[in-house]
């Protein structure tokens, strides 16, 4: 029996879940409550990210079931009075007293849980990092998910999941400060650094090519000095308005840090397409002579290319006419497109001469 079960419930899984289980659930949870997602929950998101961190490291998670969170958070019990482990005594100095050892529970001491101060805490950045470190690329998002991919500052670890830990040289198992079972070889300092939302207006060409789309921020230093930095942002094709792309530490200097850097897409308006999800909307204007004689026009769609579209007889004022995949690149799906949808509107004159109407009335 495990001692708390809180970290299984937090990624859906039961206490006896294997590696692979753990991976499908913080997956599933991470995706879930992602910050920049819909039902996002920063506070939710950075526990499901300590609960992976620790279940997933098979000493913390031996002292997890044990002991309890407390106990994984600080190193290990520190004893209160003797303790027994393997039928023999002896004091610990503290932090975790063994390495896998089968006897622990048997021991006849108590314990309480402090901290030593060699621990930060979990952050928030940490949960980036292992969000970023779990999924590759550039925040891993890419392809999985309704708004696009999340875009860090550094770049992710070399490999694929599960990640090549850094091992303890000395191999003190009595070492308080040893976190090199983490995820990273050393966390980042806790902070509480506020995230700065910046507007990136982007056109329907820049979101339907995708590319790199340079933002000059102007920030303060350490020492309150003015620096200028330039963060490249790596627009995915189909991406849409209320995207959020998350650069951590690249704003303003506090005492807690640097500030996260969050920018949000806003769609410029168009002056011939507009968007509708994955698809385009083209209103054609046409002539009362256009919609009863035909007509042939040729517009120019978001990537340059250029398509013709010809009627020979009468148009329907209400018509619509679909054309396949001449719409939006769609950002979950790389290759394929949305629709491209043309409304005909007829502009009908306000006033005919008596020549115009003649002719009309002969011929209807």
């Amino acid at each position: 029996m495990v001692k708390e079960t809180k970290l299984y419930t937090l990624l859906g899984v039961s206490p006896d879940a294997t590696e692979n289980d753990l991976k499908k659930g913080y997956r599933k949870m991470a995706l879930k409550y992602h910050p920049d997602k819909p039902t996002g929950n920063t506070e939710k998101f950075k526990e499901i990210s300590e609960a992976f961190d620790i279940l997933n490291d098979k000493n913390k998670r031996q002292i997890y079931d044990l002991y309890g969170l407390e106990a994984v958070r600080h190193g290990g019990p520190i004893p209160t009075g003797n303790a027994q482990a393997n039928g023999s005594s002896g004091g610990f100095s503290g932090g975790f007293p063994f390495n896998g050892a089968s006897g622990m529970p048997g021991g006849t001491s108590s314990f309480s849980f402090t901290s030593t101060g060699s621990d930060p805490g979990f952050s928030s950045n940490d949960a980036f990092n292992i969000y970023r470190q779990f999924f590759g690329g550039s925040g891993g998002m890419n392809g999985m998910d309704d708004f696009g991919a999340s875009s860090f500052s550094s770049s992710s670890p070399s490999g694929n999941f599960p990640f090549n830990r850094p091992s303890n040289s000395n191999n003190n198992n009595n070492n308080n400060n040893n976190n090199n079972n983490n995820i990273f070889s050393k966390r980042s300092v806790n902070r509480s650094a506020e995230t700065i939302e910046l507007k990136l207006p982007c056109s329907l060409e820049e979101l339907s090519k995708g590319g790199i789309k340079k933002m000059k921020i102007n920030r303060k230093g350490p020492h309150n000095e003015k620096e200028t930095n330039i963060i490249s942002v790596n627009i995915t094709p189909g991406w849409k308005a209320g995207t959020k792309i998350t650069y951590p530490n690249e704003g303003d200097y506090t005492i807690h840090g640097r500030q996260d850097i969050k920018f949000v897409i806003v769609e410029k308006p168009h002056p011939i397409f507009q968007r509708d999800n994955n698809d385009l909307i083209l209103n054609l204007d046409l002539t009362l002579k256009e919609a009863l004689l035909g007509f042939k026009k040729q517009v120019k769609l978001l990537d340059g290319r250029i398509i013709s579209i010809v009627k020979t007889q009468p148009i329907n004022p209400a018509l619509k006419e679909t054309y396949p995949d001449l719409g939006m690149p769609i950002s979950k799906k790389p290759g394929e497109r949305g629709n491209l949808i043309v409304q005909f509107r007829v502009n009908y004159p306000s006033n005919l001469t008596s020549n115009q109407k003649n002719a009309i009335a002969n011929n209807f």
